[in-house]
């Protein structure tokens, strides 16, 4: 998991991404990174370790530009070194981009561009997207990019700037969340809405193979297979200060002491006292078919398996329909029966987690009624499954679980 932040617009580009950066540190902290566009020249900077060493090389010396990228990672494809670190260029120095997620196939990709004369600096998997466009590229670099996508395997959310279009900033997503910021003739990129609350509360989620073109002048957004689509605007609720440390030493124990107040956040609006019931509205189309299941499996990884466990004992106790708890990364692959009465409900705090998002399309292919228990608004779980509640427990920030 890594967090990326990319911005295009009026305002100085480096100050800006710096401080995203720091709201995305909880995805990654072995190294930073930034690019920035000016004068259709691409600075990069790139240092080991947290954003406040990438701080302190730049030593209040940002690069100028109104149009740039930023990264902080963890490492998956060699180790945390500058040379790995985000953003990575092509061969000619024209193409600079940033990744979050692990492209399957990087290694067949790599030796196929160095038998083409491609030399790599890196020992990433991203460092080959790079190079893999500036190989298509023909004068034409919106073809180069997509067709760069549709040859990539596995997982990606990217942001690319390049001398090609020195006036755009060109995104896609595979798998890994992006989220598009806009404002009043400016655009934000980020993994998730915590960068751009400061800027803007308009937002909109790319899905799987969609990409964006992003301008000045607005957006452009399209699958990769060039196909044109319209995103539906999203507005943020959530406040500054829920992303704030709030005078704690760490968001970790900010988030242990907010535990009453999640609890009473989760519950609210939803007990009726004089009926003596829950309700839970987002389920009320499908009350239903969840009255008259079969059996419901929850799907989940880490501590929502956990809390999934939990559920499980209360839905047999009082419902006296039988559950079973799959770990997600399990369920996806291991073909399971499962009927049109059955119910599938994946389990996120995210609503990102790509093994339980696999499981849930698993369970929606196979014909069962799909919900979804995740906490951010908007996500990509939250936004696939036929309907689903969402706990309101707030941002988690710290890396340690504390809202499943």
């Amino acid at each position: 998991m890594c967090g990326i932040v990319g911005y295009i617009g009026k305002q100085e580009a480096a100050s800006l991404l710096i401080n995203g950066l720091k709201r995305l540190e909880y995805r990654g902290y072995d190294s930073a990174g930034l690019a920035v566009l000016n004068d259709e020249k691409i600075n990069i900077v790139r240092e080991v370790g947290k954003i406040r060493n990438l701080e302190n090389l730049l030593n209040g010396q940002m690069p100028a530009g109104t149009i740039g990228i930023a990264h902080t990672r963890w490492a998956t494809h060699g180790k945390p070194s500058r040379i790995n670190a985000h953003p990575h260029i092509d061969g000619s120095g024209n193409i600079a981009l940033i990744h979050n997620g692990i492209i399957e196939n990087y290694a067949s990709l790599r030796k196929l561009l160095i038998e083409r004369g491609h030399q790599f600096r890196s020992e990433t998997d991203t460092e080959v997207i790079a190079h893999l466009i500036e190989d298509l590229y023909q004068g034409d670099f919106e073809h180069a990019f997509r067709e760069a996508l549709m040859q990539l395997e596995g997982t990606y959310g990217l942001a690319v700037v390049t001398r090609h279009v020195p006036d755009k900033l060109f995104v896609a997503r595979k798998g890994s969340p992006i989220v598009i910021g806009v404002g009043n003739d400016e655009y934000f990129v980020a993994s998730d809405v915590t960068p751009l609350i400061p800027y803007t509360r308009n937002v909109f989620y790319l899905d799987d193979d969609e990409m964006a073109i992003l301008s000045p002048q607005g957006v452009i957004t399209k699958t990769i297979f060039n196909k044109p689509i319209e995103k539906k605007m999203v507005k943020v609720t959530m406040r500054l200060e829920d992303i704030e440390k709030s005078g704690f030493d760490h968001f970790m124990l900010k988030e242990i002491f907010e535990q009453p107040k999640t609890i009473g956040d989760a519950m609210r609006g939803r007990i009726l006292r004089e009926e003596g019931l829950v309700k839970l509205g987002g389920l009320s189309e499908v009350e239903d078919k969840l009255l008259n299941a079969d059996k419901i499996y929850f799907t989940a990884s880490g501590t929502s398996w956990h809390a999934a466990l939990i559920g499980e004992y209360l839905i047999e106790e009082f419902c006296r329909i039988p559950v079973e708890v799959e770990y997600a990364s399990e369920f996806r692959y291991r073909n399971p029966v499962i009927n049109k009465n059955e119910v599938v409900i994946a389990t996120s705090q995210s609503g990102e987690t790509a093994d339980t998002l696999a499981a849930l399309r698993e369970g929606k292919h196979k014909g069962a009624l799909v919900l979804g228990i995740v906490n951010a608004v908007g996500s990509t779980i939250a936004r696939e499954t036929h309907a689903g509640v969402y706990i309101h427990a707030g941002p988690e920030i710290g890396v340690a679980s504390t809202k499943p």
